[in-house]
């Protein structure tokens, strides 16, 4: 394998009908068709999107092509389960609303097939209208299964979900099984473990505009996805340590990522001895500077730093604010 260096894929953007047009945009990139695009996978190992390397000698590789080669290089210690890479970080515009949705745990979806994953993930706010956006996540205090079924059959399913208006930076962090939706007019950043499945519980009553018809529901495989036992899921509260002009926010930390948030104006290390990690930069620009070499970073830009570079520096213009995203061991 050619040596390793600070890697950045293709996005792929995603066609959804609740989807808007700001994706492209934000990510410095041409839209590729006038559709609705709902979502822009920055880095993806799920069959049939696979990210490719967008510049440098590696160019046109895919992720999965780099694990198979030597997957140690990439992740350090962190496995690669069924020889994937374990996360899948994306971009949402929620031009309307998601869905309500649940997402199997990983001993449901083994029992889908090889290779299935559950699908734990956290949300962060980028942008939001403070007049109409909306977080729904987890079910309100009080709801059984049979509430829930209710609301389902009157369509009264929103009034079972605990909700709140959501401001920017907000961090969410949604276990496997809580049943969730995305309101309208939110732009989002999430990473999530590399699975696609999603049980539709719920989609507002509308009709999809190319089809005449409602998108399909899986109302039993998202009842029985579904944690009753979980209650209202409001956003993290950070462990914020601030040193030398660097402020980081400790969002998330779980079995599968952690997600930590750093704000500076001045230079800062970026990633950790071999270990792989992705950084997303949110506001801003600046450099990211390895072993002698630098590339440009600024809002929008995903940047896969494996192993096998480890740490950096990030050197901002101005102030800049990067998402890091780790692997759980």
């Amino acid at each position: 394998m050619k040596p390793l260096y600070p890697l950045r894929f293709e996005p792929i953007f995603k066609h959804n009908l609740w989807g808007g047009q700001r994706l492209p945009g934000y990510l410095n990139r041409t839209p590729p068709h006038d559709n609705a695009i709902g979502e822009a996978w920055v880095v993806s190992d799920v069959e049939g999107s696979l990210s490719r390397v967008a510049d440098g000698p590696l160019e046109g590789t895919t992720l999965r092509e780099l694990l198979a080669a030597d997957a140690t290089r990439i992740l350090g210690n962190a496995t690669a389960p069924q020889g994937k890479f374990p996360l899948l970080l994306k971009f949402i515009d929620a031009r309307q609303e998601l869905s309500v949705q649940v997402h199997p745990n990983d001993e449901q979806a083994a029992k889908l097939g090889p290779g299935m994953f559950g699908k734990t993930e956290a949300w962060v706010v980028l942008d939001s209208c403070v007049q109409t956006s909306r977080l729904y996540a987890g079910f309100a205090h009080g709801i059984s299964a049979d509430c829930f079924r209710k609301a389902l059959r009157d369509k009264t399913t929103p009034n079972t979900l605990h909700s709140f208006t959501p401001k920017q930076g907000d961090c969410l962090f949604l276990e496997a099984g809580t049943v969730h939706a995305i309101g309208a007019n939110l732009l989002i950043f999430e990473v999530q473990q590399t699975s696609d499945i999603t049980y539709r519980l719920y989609d507002w009553d509308r009709v999809d505009s190319q089809t005449g018809k409602p998108r399909q529901l899986h109302i039993e495989e998202g009842l029985a996805a579904s944690d009753f036992g979980r209650g209202p899921c409001n956003p993290v509260r950070p462990n914020v340590q601030e040193s030398e002009g660097v402020r980081r926010e400790g969002l998330v930390k779980c079995e599968y990522f952690t997600l930590d948030r750093l704000t500076s104006r001045v230079p800062f290390r970026v990633g950790a001895k071999q270990e792989c990690r992705a950084i997303v930069c949110v506001a801003g620009s600046g450099e990211i500077e390895w072993r002698g070499h630098r590339s440009t970073i600024a809002t929008g830009d995903t940047v896969l730093l494996p192993a096998e570079v480890g740490e950096a520096t990030c050197i901002p213009d101005r102030e800049i604010v990067v998402m890091e995203c780790g692997i759980a061991k």
